[in-house]
């Protein structure tokens, strides 16, 4: 990764975790974060147990830069362990072997984008940026055809623009969220998005978390309120869809 010493400072992140066991790209993302983000704790672990032992120590990262692999894992199982383990944090896939089918599998169960690893510190500021406004980052080569074709993930994202409570929502959050202001229990949503009922649950906490309520109803109310607030198109089509 090439190391640029005058990134600029375009989006704020108290906490980033680099799970990485690769120390000298390890260092360079330590590094290049410090350029991009101002007064943010930066944690370190080289394998999935040493995160896990972090998070055990009350560590809530605000994102988490991840490499598929591990020396602990394999396949996609620590993705897996953390989105269950830490349902409310941003994830960025780092990785040097991916295909767009694994991409699209990743960002389906919640991963906020894809890096390779042989990105340069400009993309890499370019796509926390992107995570940081609610969006997702995905390079071109590694994007499909139906990629391009508008989807509901995609319109959510229009949505929740609107409110910086709401941008802050993974995407699986985000669908959760919908079905919840349609009326669904939790066995109803696990059901739709193929989770278990824990994991739904665990999202469930999360997001009522980030949104500063305490219950799925008012969540519910609050995007009923920022609808009759702005009159919104896309909310209201949210809510009607």
């Amino acid at each position: 990764m090439y190391m640029s010493a005058d990134l600029s400072s375009t989006v704020s992140m108290s906490s980033v975790m680099i799970v990485d066991d690769h120390p000298l790209y390890s260092d360079a993302l330590a590094a290049t974060l410090t350029h991009i983000f101002e007064n943010c704790q930066i944690h370190r672990a080289g394998s999935l147990l040493e995160t896990l032992a972090l998070l055990d120590e009350g560590i809530e990262p605000d994102l988490i830069l991840l490499d598929l692999k591990l020396p602990d894992v394999t396949g996609i199982s620590s993705f897996e362990e953390l989105t269950v383990r830490l349902s409310g944090a941003r994830i960025l896939v780092i990785s040097s072997l991916a295909s767009p089918e694994l991409v699209r599998s990743l960002l389906e169960r919640g991963a906020m984008g894809f890096l390779p690893k042989e990105s340069s510190a400009k993309t890499l500021n370019h796509a926390i940026s992107e995570i940081a406004a609610g969006r997702r980052y995905v390079p071109p080569e590694y994007r499909d055809a139906k990629d391009e074709e508008p989807e509901q993930g995609d319109v959510l994202c229009s949505v929740f623009g609107v409110n910086p409570q709401l941008a802050q929502l993974t995407p699986q959050q985000k669908r959760i969220l919908k079905l919840i202001c349609t009326g669904n229990p939790n066995k109803q949503i696990a059901y739709e998005l193929s989770l278990a009922e824990a994991t739904v649950k665990a999202h469930i906490t999360a997001l009522l978390r980030r949104l500063g309520v305490r219950n799925r109803t008012q969540a519910a109310v609050l995007v009923e309120q920022l609808a009759a607030r702005s009159g919104g198109p896309e909310i209201q089509a949210f809510l009607k869809n």
